[in-house]
């Protein structure tokens, strides 16, 4: 397993796995933005696109995850969770945070093993599915 930061030849890839941007050219565009700005990090295996993320810093100032992506052929493989491990990384000495449905509860789940804590909800963004907000406090000494 190899984690990287996408470049544009990956967008046609990325698409592939995004259960979102197969039918939606919207999220496609967004993909695009995500890498343009250098927002957007892959997982390959053997060479093979698995599943990206994207890392901002857009919330309120903070650091976010905005976007964890695992294709369908590769989930339950940990590559969410070592997705989230890079991006505690890269944030290591700052507050991190994203967000998921409430109807997600793997994705719940996942943050919660990877050492985050509930902050609240967000009502209004998908109709009856409030948005959850995850924190994962500094980790100091650590780069």
């Amino acid at each position: 397993m190899r984690i990287r930061p996408a470049v544009t030849g990956d967008h046609r890839a990325l698409s592939a796995i995004d259960t979102i941007a197969v039918s939606e050219p919207k999220r496609r565009d967004e993909i695009a933005s995500w890498i343009d700005q250098g927002q957007c990090h892959l997982v390959e295996i053997d060479g093979v696109v698995a599943a990206y993320g994207v890392f901002t810093r857009h919330f309120f100032g903070h650091a976010f995850i905005e976007m964890l992506m695992v294709g369908p052929d590769h989930r339950r493989r940990g590559l969410g969770a070592a997705l989230i491990a890079y991006f505690q990384a890269m944030a290591a000495r700052e507050k991190l945070f994203s967000s998921t449905n409430l109807s997600n509860r793997a994705m719940q789940a996942l943050f919660v093993k990877s050492g985050f804590k509930l902050s609240g909800a967000i009502d209004n963004l998908d109709e009856n599915d409030p948005e959850v907000v995850f924190y994962c406090a500094p980790r100091p000494g650590k780069a």
